[in-house]
């Protein structure tokens, strides 16, 4: 027994001599800090890269949603202009406004020249119209003188009580009847 004692003895002792534990230590700490911060470092800007793709993402999602509210009212308002640009809604708001279809028109050349003759639009309003009251003469002599009503030319072509006068036999009729409005825009 003493014998592997002695044998252990001078075993630990040679591995004593080739592995020496003092100076040894102190080489590797400054090595391990070096991994320990490399390591941090890396971790850090791993999660301010997460963060900042995180907040791209947030911000793709909104600017969709908000090209598709854009979109969804860009498409409604294009609607709207679509149902005012039809010919019947065309119509219909002339008629309130107390237009009616024009007759033959005058062209002005280049040349200074006057080539057709203008006529006056002659047309009723739409029947379904509600004729307005028409002013008495002291309601229309305290109104401005510019005014249409006011004005001592004659009944205007948009008033429902003036009666057109019958068209002249001897004058040409070069009035051409109208055609039909298309009753879609045309796309």
């Amino acid at each position: 027994m003493t014998r592997t004692a002695e044998q252990m003895k001078g075993r630990a002792g040679r591995l004593a001599r080739l592995m020496p534990s003092g100076p040894s230590t102190a080489a590797r700490t400054p090595f391990v800090l070096l991994v320990v911060l490399l390591l941090a470092g890396g971790l850090i800007s791993l999660l301010l890269l997460n963060s900042a793709l995180n907040e791209g993402s947030f911000r793709l999602s909104k600017l969709k949603r908000e090209t598709t509210e854009l979109t969804d009212e860009q498409q409604a308002l294009q609607r709207d202009v679509d149902g005012y640009a039809e010919p019947d809604a065309l119509e219909r708001r002339a008629r309130e406004l107390g237009m009616v279809p024009g007759g033959s028109p005058a062209f002005l050349n280049p040349d200074g020249t006057v080539s057709g003759v203008a006529e006056r639009a002659t047309a009723e309003p739409s029947p379904a119209e509600a004729p307005k009251p028409e002013p008495s003469e002291a309601e229309s002599a305290g109104s401005d003188p510019a005014s249409p009503s006011a004005s001592p030319a004659g009944p205007s072509p948009a008033d429902p009580s003036a009666t057109p006068s019958p068209p002249d036999p001897a004058a040409p009729a070069t009035q051409a009847p109208a055609a039909p409005a298309p009753t879609s825009s045309g796309r």
